[in-house]
């Protein structure tokens, strides 16, 4: 119940990964804290905030936690299926462009396996076991998380054949670029100001100092649903751009913008037969190739 607070921070969703109302948990709190003598969590606007005892109370039955899985994975192994919930937190670019299409013949094979996806451009934690994998984009994976590099992810500008042929653009031949001037002169969609340092963000404001973005999105899937309807030039993944058949490459990679494709899970989950299954298989599975 400790970790179950620790994780959700409100009585609610506390409740709801342990299936019982709130009501419950609140009177479970307060015989723990009674028994103890001691509070384990201090009360605010901003919902349950975990004390340092707490914490390690958390960290001791994460460890529990692990170990009960870990008996259901050998259970599972003697009976020769995989079966749980894996839940994968990875941003919306990358479920819809890679993990989706790999996942399919995955659940096909073992549709004892269920899947919580997660689609978000925050990191969500996989020390509190929010999620059991993330697929990120980084040069810098976090050191406490076990790591598995699934090649480069790079990016170029890209926009809809129409708008380009409007603008009276001469749409570049392979490896070939249009000149920053004509750049430009095209409208352009980017990430709003919740991304801020995002490379894509970075490299315009470099390079293309003077354009202000007429459309701003929330998320890079946006960037590339706006791309597509033609209301502006964006940058976007080289694979995902290529692929779709009404946009057109406006510049060769952009390195500075690259970055690398992460599988990370928690040191202490990585054994667990879903958890072993799902990664080896995205590994393998997940496609970079432009």
């Amino acid at each position: 119940m400790v970790l179950a607070l620790v994780r959700g921070a409100t009585l609610a969703e506390a409740g709801r990964r342990l299936g019982l109302d709130a009501s419950t948990v609140f009177r479970a709190l307060q015989r723990i804290e009674k028994g103890l003598g001691r509070r384990l969590f201090e009360r605010s606007r901003a919902g349950y905030l975990p004390t340092e005892l707490a914490q390690q109370f958390a960290q001791h039955a994460e460890r529990i936690e692990a170990e009960l899985e870990a008996a259901r994975a050998h259970a599972s192994v003697s009976a020769g299926t995989v079966s749980g919930l894996v839940r994968i937190t990875t941003t919306d670019t990358v479920l819809h462009g890679m993990v989706l299409p790999a996942l399919a013949p995955l659940g096909r094979r073992h549709p004892g396996l269920s899947f919580e996806l997660i689609a978000t451009n925050e990191l969500v934690s996989l020390t509190r076991r929010d999620a059991d994998i993330a697929v990120r984009a980084t040069r810098h994976p976090p050191d406490h998380l076990i790591g598995k590099c699934l090649g480069p992810l790079r990016v170029a500008v890209f926009a809809a054949r129409e708008l380009v042929e409007a603008a009276g653009i001469a749409i570049p031949g392979h490896g070939g670029a249009v000149d920053l001037a004509a750049l430009a002169t095209l409208p352009w969609i980017a990430p709003d100001e919740a991304m801020p340092d995002h490379p894509s963000v970075r490299w315009r404001r470099k390079h293309l100092p003077r354009v202000v973005p007429q459309y701003r999105v929330n998320s890079i899937a946006g960037v590339l649903e706006g791309v597509e309807a033609g209301l502006g030039a964006g940058i976007v993944s080289l694979m995902i751009g290529r692929r779709s058949g009404k946009l057109v490459a406006l510049t060769g990679t952009l390195d500075e913008c690259d970055t690398d494709l992460w599988l990370l899970t928690h040191p202490e989950s990585r054994h667990l037969r879903r958890i072993a299954t799902v990664v080896s298989h995205l590994a393998e599975h997940v496609r970079l190739d432009a």
